[in-house]
């Protein structure tokens, strides 16, 4: 298997588990210094490339069976990627959140059917939980026409989740509704969330990839997603609808850019050993009868490595399912317990 973006944060800890559990990956990405240190330190094959030249990318993923893309934001690198692998009728794989990336490999669902080829994004934080949640929660009410979603974590983020949130600055939301993926104001709505530990949250909606995943792992047509974040934050995500324009310029971003660049890449060990992830998740019906659920998972970070290793492992042993799929669609909401999370129930 490949992995593109391996030197990234995240990237690297995939690698690590890879070889810990007996895989041998080859490296790859777009800078060669780091990975030639990273191929010596590891005793593992690299390649540097960017995703330009199609050519490029058919020549070193010829004799791959897949690849991980870990390469965000993964709106710039995920058709490039996602279409070599259906030419070189291997598996494609990413660990994204961004709807329009799901909805991209959604589109080319029949293309990949017929080249035998899995398109499976999200198989990492975003959206493994959220998403066997959903689909967990659907089992408990068929009948559901909505569902919520929330989680609350801490420990910090990576350069590339930070990148890939300044690049939505200024942006609209989204939420699904009667189906169809639509936008809504930033900060759109607010409310309080218990995860589990005795104490209300303010959560806040914001576009999480399960407005676009659930919606094809459950069939539920009205989809909202929220995050966890303090007043402050929240009443600062309110002032950005007036101020789109700048905070998507140049002279803003590029400043913020630096700074990402400034901070250490990601949590320490220490630091993702003692954090974890809340999820919590409601569905209701017509009728207006609801039950909820909650999952707790480890460090979002973690989970990504053990997850999208497992997927990984599950499609080297031949678990596929051709064209796209969600993460339960593919495995199964036993996925995201196998990798140790616990689901409780509330009704």
């Amino acid at each position: 298997m490949l992995i593109y973006g391996a030197n990234g944060y995240t990237g690297t800890l995939i690698t690590e588990l890879a070889l810990e559990q007996g895989l041998r990956p080859h490296l790859a990405g777009r800078n060669p210094e780091k990975l030639k240190i990273m191929g010596e330190r590891y005793g593992l094959p690299c390649s540097a490339f960017d995703l330009e030249d199609s050519a490029v990318l058919d020549r070193n993923f010829k004799d791959q069976r897949l690849v991980i893309n870990c390469a965000g934001p993964f709106s710039h690198t995920f058709r490039q990627v996602a279409a070599a692998c259906l030419r070189q009728r291997i598996h494609y794989l990413d660990i994204t959140g961004e709807i329009q990336v799901f909805e991209g490999l959604a589109a080319m669902h029949h293309d990949a059917v017929q080249a035998g080829v899995m398109l499976l994004p999200g198989v990492g934080f975003d959206v493994v939980p959220t998403d066997c949640l959903a689909m967990h929660l659907k089992d408990r009410m068929p009948t559901a026409t909505r569902l919520v979603l929330a989680f609350r974590s801490s420990g910090g983020l990576s350069h590339g989740t930070r990148r890939t949130m300044l690049e939505g600055l200024g942006r609209d939301g989204a939420i699904r509704r009667d189906g169809r993926i639509v936008p809504v104001e930033a900060a759109w709505k607010t409310r309080m969330v218990d995860f589990g530990d005795g104490r209300a949250y303010s959560v806040v909606s914001i576009p999480w990839g399960d407005v676009s995943t659930a919606w094809y792992s459950t069939g539920i047509p009205n989809i909202e997603t929220y995050v966890a974040m303090k007043p402050s934050q929240i009443r600062s995500l309110r002032l950005s609808r007036h101020f789109g324009w700048l905070l998507r310029s140049k002279l803003v971003q590029w400043p913020l850019q630096r700074r990402i660049a400034a901070t250490p890449p990601g949590p320490d060990a220490a630091t993702r050993h003692r954090t974890e992830t809340l999820v919590w998740g409601e569905v209701c019906d017509a009728n207006g009868q609801c039950v909820y659920s909650r999952l707790r998972c480890g460090n979002g970070y973690s989970l990504t490595s053990r997850s999208a290793v497992a997927a990984a492992k599950r499609v080297l042993n031949g678990d596929i399912k051709p064209g796209f799929q969600t993460p339960s669609r593919a495995f199964g909401i036993g996925f995201v317990l196998a990798l140790g999370a616990r689901i409780s129930d509330q009704s």
